[in-house]
């Protein structure tokens, strides 16, 4: 006979008997989930798609799907002011499984009050039976990271965009300014200091629009592969229904995997985003530093 151990939950904490438990299994960096609000958001636009579809399928009410739903557009909308709710640190063991389960109670909890139930009567909403149906943390968590990356990245594209603003302002502020351009380390022939910061500017240019074009990688999803990529307790046609749905609550050209169960396994596209990153911050590197000289 095995007795799992229990724990208490404070009564004020939207979160559940896991996360209290990974909360204590994984306490590796200071960094915690709650305070990447990209990621919340786009862990609640994935469970609303899912909330969505299930009502479609019949595989929950009417009731269930819309409080799971209000629960969804709370963390969509005000992210930050439920990062309490997600105190797990962001490295942990598995796929992700703690954070799905994070998400899973807070939704829970949160449609449960609205409802007029207490936190924690999961008969009525539960995290796994009903937050989390026909889903896998193997779909949904990578679902959400490529959402929430492609929302960092456009915060990432307005700062830049920023940068080549001011750079161009220097452009005209230099146009008359000149000094010695240097090859091999040594004096060359004579530029103006405004020909090179319109180098800077355009090297950052072309970096936006690299990224720009890596970060439309991110919309193929392989939401509705559940565990494996085979879409085993998911019925006939979800995975098309639910990347419509995720497609409409995002406003994003989102597309589905060719093959789910490579999908499931494949990071390729985080080196690609990684690489062209770090080209960026090596142009950037040498940008302040010519600039700093």
């Amino acid at each position: 006979m095995i007795c799992w151990e229990q724990r208490k939950v404070p009564t004020a904490c939207y979160y559940g008997i896991h996360t209290l438990r990974a909360l204590e299994n994984f306490q590796i960096s200071n960094q915690k989930v709650g305070n990447h609000h990209h990621f919340i958001r786009a862990l609640a636009q994935v469970k609303k798609a899912s909330a969505q579809t299930n009502l479609k399928f019949s595989k929950i009410s009417e009731q269930v799907s819309h409080a799971i739903q209000f629960a969804c557009n709370e963390l969509i909308e005000s992210p930050e002011k439920w990062s309490h709710a997600f105190p797990l640190d962001v490295y942990q063991g598995g796929a992700g499984t703690s954070i799905n389960m994070n998400t899973n109670e807070v939704l829970a909890n949160i449609a449960l009050e609205h409802l007029g139930f207490h936190k924690g009567q999961y008969d009525h909403i539960h995290p796994n039976d009903h937050v989390n149906k026909s889903q896998s943390t193997n779909d949904v968590y990578p679902t959400a990271l490529r959402l929430a990356t492609y929302y960092s990245l456009d915060d990432l594209l307005t700062q830049i965009q920023k940068l080549i603003d001011t750079l161009h302002i220097k452009v005209a502020e230099f146009q008359f300014v000149l000094k010695m351009g240097r090859t091999q380390l040594q004096d060359a022939v004579p530029m103006t200091l405004g020909q090179e910061f319109r180098a800077f500017a355009t090297l950052l240019k072309e970096d936006i629009r690299l990224i720009q074009r890596i970060r439309e990688l991110l919309l193929e999803v392989n939401l509705g592969a559940t565990a494996i990529g085979t879409g085993v307790n998911t019925p006939k046609g979800y995975a098309n229904e639910v990347i419509q749905s995720l497609h409409k609550i995002t406003g994003l050209n989102l597309i589905g995997a060719e093959d789910y169960v490579e999908a499931t396994s494949d990071c390729g596209v985080f080196i690609i985003l990684s690489s062209t990153l770090k080209r960026l911050a090596v142009k950037l590197s040498k940008s302040v530093t010519t600039c700093a000289c």
